[in-house]
């Protein structure tokens, strides 16, 4: 499942898409709730590096706080493996959108060589600037997080009413009793 997520995410990097609207941080919590702990954290992150790869890499002061970003939200979709509910998945997807918005957005504007002064009108207007940003990660997290928690959900719902036994080489499948599909 882990090679499944980094070939799609990388996938989904690289067609054409709103900027920032990109399954990342969905896949960092997803792999935080759903996958190993040990693939939660960095499958998320093997997908953005090698996508960026691709696309190109950027000002590494950028780069850090972006990984950064996906590495705390990572931990945040471990913290939510033990509290999972709808409103809760809905609550840290939206912190997830907000943290990397001001961490980013912070980090261009701290970088030197950055595009705005380092006055407090250049941090202002660095997140001023980042809004439309900030409305594509926002619609692409709740997107990406909807679509994976909501098909995840639903496998493990059908799968639990079901049954594989292997009898030699054949495998049978048979309907757990008491419940109905």
């Amino acid at each position: 499942m882990a090679y499944f997520f980094i070939v799609g995410g990388i996938i989904l990097r690289l067609v054409p898409h709103l900027p920032n609207f990109a399954p990342i941080a969905a896949m960092a919590l997803f792999g935080g709730v759903y996958l190993n702990k040990k693939y939660a954290l960095g499958v998320p992150l093997l997908a953005l590096l090698i996508s960026d790869f691709f696309i190109g890499f950027y000002d590494i002061g950028v780069m850090i706080s972006v990984y950064s970003s996906f590495f705390v939200i990572g931990l945040l979709g471990l913290w939510l493996k033990t509290h999972k509910t709808w409103p809760g998945i809905l609550g840290i997807s939206l912190l997830a959108s907000i943290l990397f918005f001001i961490v980013t957005n912070f980090a261009v504007w701290a970088v030197p060589g950055s595009l705005y002064p380092h006055t407090w009108q250049g941090l202002t207007q660095s997140y001023i600037m980042g809004l439309p940003f900030f409305r594509n990660t926002l619609l692409g997290d709740l997107f990406y997080v909807g679509t994976m928690f909501g098909l995840m959900e639903a496998v493990l719902r059908i799968t639990s009413r079901w049954r594989l036994q292997k009898e030699g080489n054949v495998i049978r499948i048979s309907r757990v009793h008491g419940k109905r599909v």
